[in-house]
Formats: C-alpha cells, structure tokens, sequence
C-alpha cells in the first residue's frame, strides 16, 4: 500500500500508545516490518529519528516516508548526519564528519505531544565504516555495560530518581505549600500532581518502565503577590540494562518538560534553584544481574557479596572524577555544600542519606520474601548529570573496583558506621570544577580502559573544566 493513501489527519495523536498489544509482540522482537504496519494501521504522518548528542540533549530528525520501500530504509539503514555538529570538539574533523543515525525498531512509541500523528525511533549511532561510532554517548554507554560484563560476568542495571521542581505564576489557590514540607503531600496541598501523574501515564504508554512518582521536599515561596513559585516533585523509574536507564532519564525529562511548557509552568532539574533550598538530585541505584538473576548485596551473614564489594569500593575511589558527568553546574557544588541530604564527603553507609554511597533497606513481605531487588545507591549526581556518561563510567568503577588490593582496608576507612581508624577522617567531595578535573586526571586510566572513553573526549573535557573554574565553594 502506497503511503500516501495513509494520510488522515482525523486519527488520534494520544489514543492507544501501548503499542506491544497492538502488535501482539515484545518489544524485543519488533522488527522493520512491524514498523511498516504500524505506519499502516495507525495512518502515521512522521517519523522521527531521536538520538542523544554530545552535549546529552535529544536531537530529532524528521521523515514523512513517501512509500513503505522509503520507509523500509529509514528504519534498516537510517540516515546521514553531521556528527561534527552533534559531537563539537570531540577529534570528527568538519571535512570528514558524516556519520550515520541507526534506529532500533525495538524503541518505537507515538509521540504523545506532535500535533500530527508520529512515530519515533530511537537511534545510536555509526562511522563511516559502519562500526558505532567512538564519540556517541549511546556508543560509550553500550562499551562501558559489554566490558564489565565481560569481565566480571555480571549485568550491572541501574535506575534514576528524577527530581525536579515546577514553577508557575502564584494565585489566590495557591496557600497551602511550605518549604520542607511536601515530601509525599497530596492535591491541594501540590498544584504539580496532575501533571505528574499524567507524566507517569504518558511514560509507560511510551515504553519507559517507572516505578512511582510523588512530590518532595522543596518549596519555594513566591517573593512578591504574583511572583513564581516552585515545588518540587520525583519520578522514581524501574530497573533497566545501563543502556536503557540511560534513555529513559532523557525521555522522562523530555515528556516532564513538554507537559510544563503545555500548562504554561516551567521545569527545571538545575542542582538549584534557589540557594538554602533544596536542590535537585539524580540518584541512581544499581542492581548487579548474573544468569537473568538479582545478586544479593550481603550473604546470609551480613557480609558484602563480592561484586557489591566491587561496586562500592569503584564509585567511592572515582565519585569525584564522575562529578565530570554527574554535577555539572557551580550550583552542584552550593547543593553539596549545603549537604541537605546530599554527600559531602567520600563515605560509604547503611541507609545513610548523607553518604556518596548508601545501601537502601529492601522492602519484604510478611514472610521476608524480598518484594523490591537489593540495591546500591549512588548519591552524589544531581540535575545536571549527562546519564550516558555517567553509567559508563559507574560500570568501569566496578571494574576499578574489582582491580583494587586494598579494596578491604579502602572499605573499612570509607565506611560512616565502621570504626575509623585513628586519627582518620572522610575526604571531602571535589568543591570545584577544578578539583573535579584533577580527579578525573587521576582516575583517567580507568576510564579509557577497553577505548571506552576516548582520549580526546576526555582531552576536551578536563580543557573545559580548567576553562571554567568558577570561585571555589565553602
């Protein structure tokens, strides 16, 4: 069928996005023809290429396929692009830089806010020799999960807890928010609940798993009659492979951030807002999979499994080189500073929320059957983090980890609950951007081990962070 018989504007944008029933398949097994019916059935108008840049924000690229032999080629062979324009700076020279978009039929959704219908792909991405191409966010990220996994034979999944505040105009409805008061607060009392459980529908229907959402902590007051007001609020996402942790942070701040503009507030996931309030964190907790199953973080004993070892002992040796990717903005180092449930020194704990590493008590039934995977949980990110670079680097932590002799004595001197040895005391987090990059200078080995992280990325990046050192905090 020719694609222009399809066209018919009368169909509905939002209606049906579930679309595995629809195909009666798993999203894992859809492939380019599955594509081409749901074009078909579903009168489709667009079709959009997302993909990540360098700079961790979605880009688009639109089609209208004008046959299915079109649309057939987009979906198996993608499109070209200017990769020196998508990754600045990063060694693609400007006289040699296409590169090749390479959707994954398995990613398809309806884009919930086009005013036509449309459908998107999710893309990595390809040099010109057709392998993934080394600059690409996707790329990293996807080289980072294979590496640990090959190495150590274990899976690592991770989930975000998106934090983020919601600004709009004060009216005379607006009387009940205060600050610090409106963690887990219902309607009237938060005027953002409608639009975030409306962001937890449009997620799921679109393919990101999420696990709940609720309003936090902060609040800030309008400073005059018909000032701006925020409040704050959190969707927690579900457990997924680094790679699809990753996209799902951008999809869910991309579908918040639409729906703001749409109601006429504003969305922002900045480290802070406003100084003496609370920041916006990215806390990320990971699950270690072996064999399809969750590992536990202790043994029957109480002790740290060895990979949970690993783990821990990574993210504290490199958490202030991954402030690179995680706390990006001189506003990460006030919220640090400010330590209002965020880490301000290099210490790991049990259930302790101002540590950079904490272990979350898991959730069990009444007969002690864990309802929820034992977790580890990364608390230094916040707002401003690139979460493809940051993973990747949270995997080849576990790596270092793993590789470290000292790893019991580095343990026992790190650990908030653990008799400190004498005379001891916790490290400080980096407070600026340039203690940033002396830690990434350090841990850099780590870093491009495997050609995970290539050197002139990192080049670039320690340039940058040198360039912008802002006055120093605290």
């Amino acid at each position: 069928m020719e694609m222009r018989e399809l066209w018919d504007d009368s169909s509905s944008v939002l209606g049906g996005l579930r679309l595995e029933g629809e195909l009666d398949k798993l999203r894992a097994e859809w492939t380019a023809d599955d594509i081409v019916e749901l074009v078909s059935k579903r009168r489709v108008r667009v079709v959009s290429l997302m993909h990540v840049g360098g700079d961790g924000w979605l880009k688009t690229l639109d089609f209208v396929p004008h046959d299915s032999n079109h649309l057939r080629d987009i979906v198996e062979g993608g499109e070209r692009a200017d990769g020196s324009s998508l990754f600045p700076d990063t060694g693609i020279p400007a006289g040699a830089s296409d590169i090749v978009l390479r959707p994954r039929a398995r990613t398809a959704f309806m884009d919930p806010f086009a005013a036509q219908p449309t459908l998107v792909l999710m893309c990595g991405h390809a040099g010109r020799d057709g392998a993934p191409l080394p600059q690409s966010p996707d790329t990293i990220l996807r080289r980072a999960s294979e590496l640990l996994r090959q190495q150590t034979g274990i899976e690592l999944w991770a989930l975000g807890e998106v934090e983020y505040f919601l600004g709009k105009r004060r009216d005379e409805s607006d009387i009940y928010g205060a600050n610090d008061r409106g963690y887990h607060a219902s309607s009237p009392f938060v005027f953002g609940e409608p639009l975030r459980r409306r962001a937890l529908r449009l997620l799921a229907e679109i393919g990101v798993p999420v696990k709940y959402g609720h309003s936090e902590v902060g609040y800030i007051e309008a400073k005059k009659a018909e000032g701006m007001i925020w409040e704050q609020h959190e969707i927690e996402l579900a457990l997924r492979p680094l790679p699809e942790a990753a996209e799902a942070i951008l999809l869910t701040q991309w579908v918040l951030r639409n729906l703001a503009h749409r109601q006429g507030m504003r969305c922002s996931f900045d480290p802070l807002v406003l100084e003496g309030h609370a920041g916006n964190g990215l806390h990320f907790h990971f699950a270690l999979m072996a064999m399809g199953r969750h590992l536990p973080i202790r043994d029957d004993e109480g002790q740290l499994g060895e990979a949970a070892r690993w783990l821990i002992g990574g993210l504290v040796q490199m958490g202030g080189a991954l402030m690179a990717f995680g706390n990006r903005m001189e506003g990460s180092f006030v919220r640090l500073r400010q330590a209002k449930e965020a880490p301000s020194t290099i210490i790991w704990g049990e259930y302790d929320r101002k540590a950079l590493v904490r272990l979350p008590i898991v959730a069990t039934d009444e007969a002690g059957r864990e309802v929820t995977p034992p977790t580890v949980e990364f608390r230094l990110p916040d707002g401003s983090a690139l979460p493809h670079l940051l993973l990747a680097g949270a995997a080849l932590a576990m790596i270092r980890g793993r590789e470290t002799h000292d790893l019991d004595a580095l343990l026992q001197r790190t650990c908030s609950t653990c008799p400190a040895p004498h005379g001891a005391a916790a490290a400080p987090v980096p407070a600026d951007f340039g203690e940033v990059a002396d830690a990434l200078i350090e841990q850099r080995e780590a870093l491009e081990l495997g050609s995970v992280f290539p050197s002139g990325l990192l080049d670039q990046l320690i340039r940058r962070l040198r360039e912008i050192t802002p006055r120093r905090f605290g």
